[in-house]
């Protein structure tokens, strides 16, 4: 029977920057992996309704409506309950206390009130670690209750009674107008002792958290005309990052399908080196040096290794600690959402060889030295090792930049992004008088513009790949990285034929899968990251009124609390591992861009 759980667009998500949980319009938390963002799931409800394990909190009433909203500036989210009897609100929040705080506890507080009205209220915890392939032991202990399984230790606790049912917990309780009840689920180290749940230290934690989250955001230099779609997507970004280390995964979930029933369902909880230009330059442009700081850390430190094994020095993705993901998976005993198999966890794609993402690093390294604190010696060391590489080895076949799991072809976007590798390298080392092969670099930079224009232009357009027929979005990129002007005749040309073929009412393919195959079974809906793309690239070309449509109908895709997922279908359903990081970079930057064009 067809799974009928939430939909991915019905949920808010909230975060310690370590990790994140996601929570349903209907109260349940469905999606949550305990320590890390990577680590094996305790809820995983969202991939399988009956199997997957959730945390359910409900009026025993019939709800006639539920809302769900951010608290302004925060990641605190709040859930209504509306019924016949009262209203009863929900807050959700995973507490942080400061940054980088060294005794950081990661716990989900669960705050349940009633606003109007009188409800008795039902909540049921059913853990299921390692992706449910363990089974949950609960004991009672002081203060609370400890749920154990596989390597998951969890204690929780309440103002309310507890109580064991095989292998849940659950809770009735009665709310009077202004009573308030607790829970708090915390994560637990093997030495660890659970700490009950006291009201007034849930408080603070509360205040703390909110002070945390608009201390934060009112750091964001952006007073544009979108300010809170982009306050929202900052606020989105930061709930990404892995704060001890500084890495941005491109998503908080795993599996979530590009085509429902489909195959397409992939393991987004890992650092994809792609990102990173964008995630640079969306958290330079808003203010935020710090962050833009240490994620330059973990980049430069992925420049220091030398993976190659015939991939070259960098790999496309890693996990958080900076080590390409293990094997991909397939979890068979879970039905997937609403029964979209396999479910998967690791990435596969972590061993092709994707030459854009060289243009990616080098291009964030360019960024950090022209809007941070420059580059040292150590860090240029390894970036002319890395940029040597590409002048060799540019005009090989790969996979491309939307990973097609087909036959390697010679993608134009790979080359266009390696022409970035080298034409930012050559600008560093010339602003900075730093040593480096500008001859080769030089050289090899003019002989890929020039390939690109000579065998990726087809009359019409710049194609897929060389000599061949098919359209890409990744082309829109053109202008935005400055490898030609956006109203050079070529490059109008195809954003017009985009436009013709790829695009239909602001939302964008990638490309045609049925003229580019890219091995993979089925279809997918349209790709939100390269609708902002197609925003910028009419704000650039100068037709801003189009721009400021498409845009505006961008907006009425987000969710009901202003997340996107990666991609979205024909009846506007969001689709894809959700929220998505590019997604919202690629929003930012058309914001910003669009703003600083309409003056």
């Amino acid at each position: 029977m067809p799974d009928t759980g939430s939909d991915i667009a019905a949920h808010g998500l909230i975060g310690d920057l370590r990790s994140a949980a996601m929570v349903a319009e209907d109260g349940a938390i469905d999606w949550f992996c305990p320590g890390r963002f990577d680590a094996p799931s305790a809820f995983a409800a969202i991939l399988d309704r009956d199997k997957g394990g959730s945390w359910t909190i409900r009026p025993d009433d019939t709800v006639r409506r539920t809302q769900q909203f951010y608290l302004p500036d925060t990641a605190i989210l709040a859930t209504r309950f509306l019924t016949d009897a009262g209203v009863v609100e929900v807050h959700d929040f995973m507490p942080i206390s400061q940054a980088h705080d060294p005794d950081h506890r990661q716990r989900i507080v669960r705050r349940v009130q009633v606003v109007r009205g009188t409800a008795t209220v039902r909540t049921r915890v059913a853990v299921r670690p390692d992706y449910a392939r363990a089974e949950a032991e609960v004991a009672t202990v002081d203060g609370g209750l400890m749920i154990t399984g596989d390597s998951t230790r969890l204690g929780l606790s309440a103002t309310t009674d507890l109580e064991v049912d095989g292998n849940d917990v659950v809770s009735t309780f009665r709310l009077e107008l202004g009573d308030t009840a607790l829970f708090v689920l915390e994560v637990l180290a093997p030495e660890d002792e659970l700490q009950p749940c006291v009201t007034d230290d849930t408080r603070t934690l509360f205040d703390t958290t909110s002070d945390f989250w608009r201390a934060w955001i009112h750091r964001s230099t952006y007073r544009g005309r979108w300010r809170e779609p982009v306050n929202r997507s900052a606020i989105t970004l930061k709930l990404l990052t892995h704060e001890p280390s500084g890495a941005i995964v491109a998503a908080a979930t795993t599996s979530l399908p590009e085509e429902i029933g489909g195959e397409r369902n992939w393991d987004y909880r890992y650092v994809w080196i792609r990102d990173a230009a964008f995630s640079l330059y969306a958290l330079l442009a808003l203010g935020f040096t710090d962050e833009a700081a240490a994620f330059m850390r973990w980049l430069s430190e992925r420049l220091g290794e030398d993976a190659d094994g015939g991939l070259g020095p960098l790999r496309v993705m890693y996990d958080i600690d900076g080590t390409p993901p293990v094997e991909e998976i397939e979890l068979d005993h879970l039905s997937g959402y609403r029964d979209s198999r396999p479910v998967r966890v690791g990435n596969a794609a972590a061993d092709q060889l994707q030459l854009d993402i060289y243009g990616e690093i080098i291009d964030s390294v360019y960024l950090f030295d022209k809007h941070g604190t420059g580059i040292s010696h150590d860090a240029w060391a390894d970036v002319q090792r890395v940029v040597d590489w590409v002048a060799e080895n540019w005009d090989r076949a790969d996979a491309g930049m939307w990973e097609i799991r087909g036959d390697v072809r010679e993608h134009t976007t790979s080359r266009l992004m390696c022409w970035v590798a080298l034409e930012r390298a050559v600008r560093i080392a010339r602003k900075r008088g730093l040593p480096g092969d500008l001859v080769t670099w030089s050289r090899v930079r003019d002989e890929i513009y020039e390939r690109i224009h000579a065998d990726s232009w087809n009359g019409e357009a710049f194609t897929q790949t060389v000599g061949g027929s098919a359209l890409d979005a990744g082309v829109l990129l053109m202008p935005l990285v400055k490898f030609g002007s956006p109203v050079d005749p070529r490059f109008l040309s195809t954003l017009e034929a985009i436009e013709e073929r790829l695009v239909t009412d602001s939302l964008v393919l990638r490309y045609d899968s049925d003229e580019s195959p890219d091995g993979v079974a089925g279809d997918e809906g349209t790709f939100t990251l390269c609708s902002f793309w197609y925003v910028e690239a009419l704000t650039r070309s100068g037709r801003l009124r189009d721009a400021e449509v498409a845009f505006e109908k961008m907006q009425t895709y987000a969710n009901h609390v202003g997340l996107y997922a990666e991609q979205i279908g024909a009846t506007g359903e969001q689709l894809g591992n959700f929220p998505q990081a590019f997604t919202h970079l690629s929003m930012i930057s058309a914001a910003i861009n669009l703003d600083r064009a309409l003056g």
